[in-house]
């Protein structure tokens, strides 16, 4: 049963209208990432699922009862403010001290109960707030761009826990990055969005796109080839499952604050 579906989904902010159109579907078990260039409207497309962003037309319809566990972009905590992990995990629903615990060890935070969140890392940050999402036992995992701000290895690191939160979790992942590379490598299905869908298939299908190289000025041939990607899952939809050969990393600019 499809977990979340947007149909013609249209958002206008201040007058202007960010998105126009927008037909998405996610199944479960399957990672999504949404990429595009800055101000095509992911962050808001994110909001608009998860109800946050009203829309100016058309609908979101969900799985009864779905559970959704979000990881936004940055998170601003005020600097006078003490707030330890724990007491951070437990808003605004308080957690037993074995649900904190475990989890915080499946994110590779165990024994970080006391640490107050001012003097965390930027990953330590990222895994605590993925352990919070996970706290829901969600059916969906929505991820705004993770891995801001960490460097290579720690972006890496955090997409590889990702691909294992998915494989135990059994949840779907609804990502947006400007990693392309990662999207190419951990991405069953990639949605290439300007404003509204410029195309949309497996990671092979869309990096030979005349829409999604246009986009990102990879030229009309080979420029980009694709990490390779493989699971021991399937999913029942029409997708091509091919994969592309492996290649060095591409990245796009900066995240859009749209």
């Amino acid at each position: 049963m499809t977990l979340i579906e947007a149909r013609d989904l249209t958002v206008r902010l201040g007058g202007a209208t960010v998105l126009e159109g927008v037909d998405l579907a996610l199944e479960p078990g399957e990672i999504v990432t949404i990429v595009g260039p800055n101000g095509s409207g992911k962050s808001t497309l994110l909001r608009a699922l998860l109800g946050i962003q009203p829309l100016a037309s058309g609908r979101v319809t969900r799985k009864p009862g779905l559970r959704l566990g979000y990881v936004p972009q940055r998170l601003h905590i005020d600097a006078g403010l003490p707030l330890t992990v724990r007491r951070f995990l437990s808003l605004p629903r308080r957690h037993g001290a074995a649900d904190t615990a475990a989890v915080l060890a499946r994110v590779s935070m165990a024994g970080m109960e006391e640490r107050q969140m001012l003097g965390l890392s930027g990953g330590q940050l990222q895994r605590v707030l993925l352990a919070r999402a996970l706290l829901a036992r969600p059916d969906i995992l929505v991820l705004d761009e993770p891995t801001q701000g960490l460097d290579q290895p720690g972006e890496a690191a955090f997409y590889e826990l990702i691909e294992e939160v998915r494989a135990e979790f059994g949840c779907a992942i609804l990502m947006v990055s400007h990693d392309l590379h990662v999207v190419m490598s951990a991405s069953d299905r990639v949605i290439c969005l300007n404003g509204h869908v410029c195309c949309q298939g497996t990671p092979h299908v869309v990096s030979n796109a005349p829409e999604y190289r246009a986009l990102f000025g990879l030229g009309t041939r080979g420029t980009l080839a694709l990490y390779q990607h493989d699971h021991d899952h399937h999913h029942d939809h029409d997708h091509d499952h091919d994969r592309g050969p492996a290649a060095a990393p591409a990245k796009m600019s900066e995240a859009d604050h749209v």
